[in-house]
């Protein structure tokens, strides 16, 4: 079951060459008195074991080829109030680790598997706490210089070969992504079918969490925007306690996790089912602007190619609405545009919603490669000001998708939920 993880462990040591690696999960967070957030492991150490418990942390060694894991020891006492524990012998059987041990035997057992490497990689400065621990275990085997035993002496971030890795997403993790991006698009079907004037943001809110978690999917992978009319430009708002007022429009972004992995997707659509004039407007605009951003993604493009395409739309639009005059390269240049539009194309997507990579290498744009996971958001979010005619007045529309790179072009696998006028119409009507 868990085959791709050690596969996964086998490439990393592969690019190592040699030396040990040190990887701690997340720990547990306390939300208020004794009462602790749903646990949630760190993303790195999910991709390498798929081990989701808290109190481990993976060791890998390079040299040997093996992966070890330490992790909380089996304890039936404990089970009964928390839930089942693998522990060591059962967590290297289910997950395939070479070696398990208990977590309390951590700090004895760390010094020797350091000593004598030459490298070390960790997630240097990630984890203040850890760093100390880390640099108790390199004290320790310098202490014994008299027996000739010697730390390593080169230091690796761990993380960066990592993300490297997460970029590009295997079978397993494509399987988990697209059914993250179905439930997502169950939950905004469900919210287009349920909207009416005079409900709560936060009602349709519970729509949309409940389609995730009757599907599997329990929590959402971000908190959930659900922004009725002048609260749609506000980019992150999350209050989600206003009511929804007739002849307004309703930005939802919200997507649900599967597995740990991320389903992200916006739409905007009117809370009584029709559009107005102005806001077909607008729509039509942004709508366009996706449409080119997903175009642009394809195999060999440059990563900001969407954003251009898209940012060209969008501009094009505000001169055509009369919120900005002059030319389009011109007003791009002068970036007067960040009146409306005043964040980038999209992200990658992956364990993380916001998921890990660098967009540029060498200081030059990277390319998109067939296994690469891609937002693409673009939107116009109109305050009131004096440039702004008042028909437009807080009209705040985002149109989200995830796409996934092929080696043809791309895959749009959040398409479930309709984003063209007249089918997100039909489909509010109840037709």
């Amino acid at each position: 079951m868990y085959q791709h993880h050690a596969e996964r462990r086998h490439r990393l040591m592969q690019q190592m060459g040699e030396g040990i690696a040190i990887l701690p999960t997340a720990p547990e967070a306390v939300r208020n008195a004794d009462s602790y957030y749903p646990y949630r492991a760190d993303s790195h150490f999910l991709y390498l074991t798929g081990f989701a418990e808290p109190e481990a942390v993976l060791v890998l060694d390079a040299g040997t080829g093996k992966s070890i894991l330490f992790c909380r020891d089996k304890n039936i006492e404990r089970e009964v109030w928390d839930g089942f524990r693998h522990g060591p012998d059962g967590a290297r059987e289910a997950f395939g680790f070479d070696e398990a041990y208990s977590i309390s035997e951590l700090d004895t057992r760390l010094p020797d598997l350091l000593s004598g490497q030459k490298s070390l990689w960790w997630n240097i400065g990630r984890n203040p706490a850890f760093d100390v621990r880390v640099h108790g275990w390199l004290d320790n085997v310098r202490q014994r210089w008299r027996s000739g035993e010697q730390p390593p002496g080169l230091y690796h971030d761990l993380l960066l070969a990592l993300d490297e890795m997460r970029m590009l997403k295997d079978d397993s993790e494509l399987q988990h992504l697209r059914r993250a991006g179905q439930i997502s698009a169950l939950g905004h079907l469900q919210a287009m079918r349920t909207t009416r004037p005079g409900m709560m943001e936060y009602q349709v809110e519970a729509e949309i969490l409940h389609t995730f978690i009757r599907h599997g999917a329990r929590y959402p992978s971000y908190e959930s925007i659900v922004a009725g009319g002048a609260n749609a430009c506000t980019l992150h708002y999350s209050a989600n306690n206003a009511r929804l007022n007739d002849g307004e429009l309703l930005l939802i972004d919200a997507g649900c996790e599967l597995n740990g992995y991320a389903g992200d997707i916006t739409r905007t659509f009117p809370v009584n089912g029709k559009f107005t004039a102005a806001q077909r407007d607008v729509y039509e605009i942004v709508l366009a602007a996706e449409l080119a951003g997903i175009a642009a993604v394809k195999p060999g493009a440059l990563w900001n190619e969407p954003g251009d395409a898209a940012l060209k739309v969008l501009v094009q639009g505000m001169l055509d609405l009369k919120l900005l005059g002059g030319s389009v390269d011109g007003v791009i240049e002068s970036g007067a545009f960040r009146q409306f539009y005043m964040h980038g194309i999209g992200h990658m997507i992956g364990l993380d919603v916001h998921d890990v990579g660098q967009r540029k290498q060498a200081g030059q744009w990277r390319r998109y490669e067939p296994g690469m996971c891609t937002t693409i958001e673009p939107g116009l979010y109109i305050r009131p000001a004096d440039n702004v005619p008042s028909a437009l007045h807080n009209i705040g529309i985002r149109i989200e998708d995830d796409v996934l790179v092929t080696v043809d072009g791309r895959e749009v696998y959040t398409a479930d939920v309709p984003k063209q006028i007249d089918e997100i119409e039909i489909l509010m009507q109840g037709v």
